[in-house]
């Protein structure tokens, strides 16, 4: 939103300088002079560097927007206005971003623009289904029941984002550990060990000549790893920029083991939560269609999504190239099939939705009671290769002195 320079006097004769957050000059002279001000000068301020927002990622949390969705269709519920629901929004929200362009929405609706359209110029903050379902919302008359199915669309898929980042973070974090005790270990503890194996002019097991030479190359040939972990890096940024590498890289997401069929039940979930929402919303099919292949989040499911929105311009069936994909089980083509035969394919969808959330969540606290054991005896394992490897000559020592 643009801010206004201003020089205005007061009714006491005082005069005053300052600066004016606005959507445009007319709101920012009306605003002045409904304080009481006398206005000299008025101009826009101009946008510098420093002045100007800079947004990486999405600006607004996630659960600040969902709140922000689940009170809006409350208020609307309650009989409360769009304009005076967006005001309220607007001052009580927590984020500041959101309060900033809710401010914006409220100010283009007091000019008679209809919600859809003061919306659709903040695409970082009302993501592409919001917008298409606000305006399907207005178009039926049924913009209260629209924002409850939006609440309940975002709020479903947090849960279902936040218990497949969580099956995630454990062996990450595991990992990660591992790595910082492994070198610690070849950095800090090996090296006083050299000088006595050095000393015992005897044949060293493998697995200590192994480790000897892997805490040698860390401690002096250092930079040499970090250029390759700098190259592994680089190639894995430029192969998921890359329009072939992305495929292959979400391909591997949903064929590694174990969590290759979380990620696959997650994206199926928000698949059909999604097209759900929006076919309620009585958005058109096609359209859609390319919502949700936006918002798919994996490209091969996307490949198949463009095959299903090619395969219903030509008059066929969505379910017909959904159920020649590896991607979408038999049980989720034969739901969508039904839902198409019978006109209750919101509802099908809706129920696939609720399946495979439900799966997730049971498939997450199996991992978790599964992973954990695991993990410790991985890292166990790790750091006594290494004092074995420490400890076996040490052993062939004693006997030799014996």
């Amino acid at each position: 939103m643009p801010q206004f320079e201003y020089q205005v006097r007061t009714i006491n004769g005082k005069q005053l300088k300052g600066v004016l957050t606005a959507s445009d000059k007319t709101t920012a002279m009306d605003e002045l002079r409904r304080r009481g001000l006398t206005v000299f000068a008025l101009n826009e301020q101009r946008k510098t560097l420093m002045t100007t927002e800079i947004y990486i990622g999405n600006p607004v949390k996630t659960i600040d927007f969902i709140v922000y969705c689940r009170q809006f269709a409350t208020l609307i519920r309650a009989g409360v206005t769009i304009l005076d629901a967006t005001r309220i929004l607007a001052e009580q929200t927590e984020s500041k971003v959101l309060r900033k362009t809710l401010h914006e929405v409220h100010s283009k609706l007091m000019r008679g623009i209809a919600l859809s359209q003061a919306v659709q110029d903040s695409p970082k903050i009302f993501p592409r289904l919001f917008i298409s379902m606000i305006r399907a919302g207005e178009e039926s008359g049924d913009l209260e029941g629209t924002l409850e199915r939006l609440a309940v669309y975002f709020e479903k898929r947090h849960v279902t984002h936040e218990k497949i980042k969580s099956a995630l973070t454990y062996p990450i974090t595991v990992g990660i550990m591992a790595i910082a005790v492994t070198i610690y270990l070849l950095v800090a503890i090996i090296p006083q060990f050299v000088d006595m194996f050095e000393s015992m002019n005897a044949k060293l097991p493998t697995i200590t000549v192994i480790i000897l030479a892997l805490s040698k190359s860390i401690q002096h040939q250092w930079y040499y790893w970090v250029l390759g972990l700098a190259l592994l890096i680089t190639a894995f940024i430029i192969m998921k920029r890359s329009e072939r590498g992305a495929y292959w890289i979400d391909y591997a997401k949903l064929k590694i083991p174990v969590f290759g069929r979380l990620n696959q039940k997650g994206s199926i979930a928000q698949f059909a939560r999604t097209l759900s929402s929006l076919y309620a919303s009585s958005v058109p099919v096609l359209q859609a269609l390319s919502i949700v292949t936006e918002v798919a989040g994996n490209k091969v499911i996307e490949r198949y999504l463009n095959q299903a929105s090619e395969s219903l311009r030509r008059g066929n069936a969505l379910s017909d190239p959904l159920k020649k994909s590896w991607v979408f089980p038999p049980m989720v083509t034969q739901m969508i099939a039904i839902g198409e035969e019978t006109g209750s394919l919101d509802q099908m969808l809706s129920k696939v939705a609720d399946f495979y959330e439900m799966d997730v969540e049971n498939t997450v606290d199996r991992l978790k009671s599964l992973l954990e054991p695991l993990l410790i005896a991985f890292l166990a394992a790790v750091v006594g290769v290494i004092v074995a490897a420490i400890m076996l000559p040490m052993f062939t020592l004693y006997d030799s002195v014996g």
